[in-house]
């Protein structure tokens, strides 16, 4: 027993520093130190016979810090601009509610076209070879249609696009319509 009490009074004031770098509070360093005492009288008569006391207290006391932190849950500051921040969602995203509305002012072709070719996912050859056409035609069909749905969603749903040709802004908002025979 008395080997154990020299050993900590050696070691402890490394221990403690040791904790202390390592935690931001000195208090849970002390009950963690503590525990490394409390597992070293439990050595009893063992401890003695250490090769090396040091290197078992600091092996001992890593464990307790390496099983606090498990213990604890992992949390990460987040600055305050990141905090409040929530997914954005993309225009594109926000006017797949109005895409319907635009494809049912298309003609039944082009509807089928986008609907195959870019809603789908099929290749453009298969599409061709489902309608019995040259992949050309096939391929020409499917801009024409694409550029129609464009128009469409211009007029339908008020949609602009900036310099680079890409979806900016739009009004997915019904238009009411207005019966012209009363």
């Amino acid at each position: 027993m008395n080997c154990i009490v020299k050993a900590w009074k050696n070691h402890e004031a490394e221990l403690r520093g040791y904790l202390t770098r390592r935690l931001d509070d000195p208090r849970l360093a002390e009950d963690l130190l503590q525990d490394t005492f409390v597992k070293a009288l439990a050595q009893g008569a063992g401890f003695c016979s250490l090769e090396n006391p040091r290197a078992w207290l600091f092996r001992v006391t890593r464990n307790q810090l390496v099983d606090h932190l498990r213990r604890q849950p992992q949390l990460v500051d987040l600055h305050t601009e990141l905090a409040a921040h929530e997914p954005e969602i993309t225009t594109l995203e926000t006017l797949s509610a109005c895409l319907p509305r635009a494809l049912s002012r298309l003609q039944q072709e082009d509807r089928e076209a986008i609907s195959c070719c870019d809603l789908e996912g099929m290749r453009q050859a298969d599409y061709a070879q489902q309608k019995g056409m040259a992949l050309s035609a096939a391929k020409s069909r499917v801009q024409r249609a694409r550029k129609r749905l464009k128009q469409a969603l211009k007029t339908v749903c008020k949609v602009q696009f900036d310099e680079q040709g890409n979806v900016c802004c739009f009004d997915c908002k019904e238009t009411p319509t207005v019966d012209l025979k009363k």
